[in-house]
């Protein structure tokens, strides 16, 4: 199979799609990989590090897209890439559909396969493909929330960790799933006081057992939430609901509780945010303040740490990668159920429940 590897365009969007070392198993399967000229260097991988496993460099995006049969990315086509996914080429790369209508319409249009990283899925309900980076997001998304608490950057000029004689800041998770439990782990790890919120009692239970002494539990309901808000210092909205819009925990009304300077961090940004007054913000331009509250809603945080986020991402995708290569989608997605449930839309369909719903469009089962 033709493989491609283009460079990512969106905003400060400096991750790659796959590693030399990943690309050097997949000329070791006997595939040809073209990987767009420079995709690498934001990483830290040189277009010499590509050649020297046997890819290809190619010089424009175009020529990428145009000879590839599974294109291999990190986010989403934008704008200028709708036009240049071709009918039955594979697009492996995460999507987030449910909050992106025009992106949806134009892969619908574009007659490709689009096999969404978020929603594979394994049978115990984890979803391994999105937990690297639900772990790089969760941990910069308390350290992003902690810079922003400066006064000098809106916030109420609070150090997360206090010092002795001074107490630590408040952190409050909604969620707590991978990047909830991220983003307890380390502002725990930093001495804040850390309380973080789940509908789940057992996951609740087994957090309270698993995380460190500072970090305090609760069942995360209306009320409990509006309680804490009106003493916290940081909130980081970490919930998921795979393949769906994020459900809305603090609506607009509950910012006056809170007080100026509070610092939200929207983790869920990508699937429409879990605060109604979130709106995707880029890491060039990355806060805004409404209502005196400071809020970070960057749809690609693991962005900013892009060598470490590539290669956690190569990590969890190769072998998944490798098999769709090797098999073509079809008999792969066949062959394992927990990437079948990554095929989001096939050849103009939405196969993905969820999109269909959230859009009110057909769903006809694939398999």
């Amino acid at each position: 199979m033709r493989i491609g590897i283009p460079k990512e365009i969106k905003n400060n969007e400096n991750r790659v799609g796959m590693t030399p070392a990943g690309v050097a198993e997949f000329i070791k399967h006997g595939h040809e990989v073209s990987v767009q000229h420079t995709a690498g260097e934001g990483s830290g991988f040189s277009d010499d590090d590509y050649v020297a496993v046997g890819a290809r460099i190619q010089p424009s995006i175009d020529g990428v897209y145009r000879e590839a049969d599974m294109i291999v990315k990190v986010k989403e086509p934008i704008e200028q890439e709708y036009e240049l996914v071709k009918p039955g080429q594979l697009v492996f790369t995460y999507f987030h559909f449910a909050c992106d209508r025009p992106l949806t319409d134009a892969m619908i249009k574009s007659g490709g396969v689009c096999l969404a990283y978020e929603t594979v899925q394994l049978p115990n309900g984890s979803l391994p493909l999105l937990q690297p980076m639900s772990e790089v997001a969760g941990r910069m998304a308390t350290l992003n929330g902690a810079y922003y608490l400066q006064k000098t950057k809106g916030g109420k000029g609070k150090l997360i960790s206090g010092v002795p004689g001074v107490s630590p800041a408040k952190v409050l998770v909604l969620g707590g799933g991978v990047v909830g439990e991220a983003a307890a782990l380390m502002a725990a790890g930093l001495g804040a006081n850390v309380i973080i919120a789940d509908i789940s009692l057992p996951r609740l239970r087994q957090l309270a057992l698993e995380l460190p002494g500072n970090v305090h539990t609760l069942y995360s309901s209306e009320h409990n939430i509006r309680q804490q808000l009106r003493d916290v210092d940081i909130v980081v909205g970490a919930v998921l609901v795979p393949g769906d819009k994020a459900p809305r925990l603090i609506t607009k009304d509950m910012l006056s509780l809170m007080e100026p300077g509070t610092v939200l961090v929207d983790v869920a940004i990508d699937q429409g945010g879990c605060f109604e007054t979130s709106r995707p913000t880029t890491h060039s331009d990355p806060v805004y303040i409404e209502d005196g509250i400071v809020h970070y809603c960057v749809a690609n945080i693991p962005g900013a740490i892009p060598n470490t986020s590539t290669l956690a991402l190569t990590n969890a995708t190769l072998r998944y990668a490798l098999a769709l290569a090797d098999k073509g989608w079809q008999q792969a997605c066949k062959d394992d159920p927990a990437l079948a449930k990554g095929l989001n839309i096939v050849e103009g369909k939405v196969t993905y429940k969820a999109v269909a719903d959230v859009f009110g469009l057909p769903y006809p089962p694939l398999f």
